[in-house]
């Protein structure tokens, strides 16, 4: 089992999608543990994007991300990295597949809805930066020996 960072983005929010997507992580049989709305500071912003502070455009992106409110999650579930980041699809929803959320809803590199954690060591980190460990709840659904077999 694996958890992993999942941001609804301010522009998921704007135009109303953020249920469209929940939706489609619960359908894909992942957990939710954790999960709240919340409004992006600027220092916030700087410590999720630390690698980017420097560059040309992390002035725009940091504009972008404390510009409204996102909803943080922490998603839980077998190679749960893996599986959100293709459920996400390439970063720039103008090359994303059809069928991924930034397939299906964005044609922007920026305005591309959705952050994924892209490693373990990311996620828990970026997890960190968002939830407190009393903030992640984890839990066995009942449906749980449904979605998949014991030994996975």
């Amino acid at each position: 089992m694996e958890q992993t960072l999942v941001l609804l983005k301010p522009d998921c929010m704007e135009r109303r999608l953020a249920g469209r997507v929940i939706t489609r992580i619960e359908d894909k049989g992942l957990i939710i543990v954790a999960l709240k709305l919340m409004r992006v500071t600027p220092d916030l912003a700087r410590r999720h994007y630390a690698e980017h502070v420097g560059k040309d455009f992390y002035p725009g992106l940091e504009t972008f991300i404390t510009s409204g409110p996102l909803v943080a999650m922490v998603v839980e579930g077998p190679e749960a990295i893996a599986v959100i980041r293709k459920m996400a699809g390439a970063t720039n929803g103008r090359n994303a597949a059809p069928g991924t959320i930034r397939g299906d809803f964005s044609s922007s590199r920026q305005m591309n809805l959705v952050h994924a954690s892209d490693s373990p060591e990311s996620a828990e980190g970026e997890i960190g930066i968002f939830f407190a460990p009393e903030e992640i709840l984890p839990h066995t659904p009942t449906i749980f020996p449904w979605l998949r077999a014991a030994d996975e």
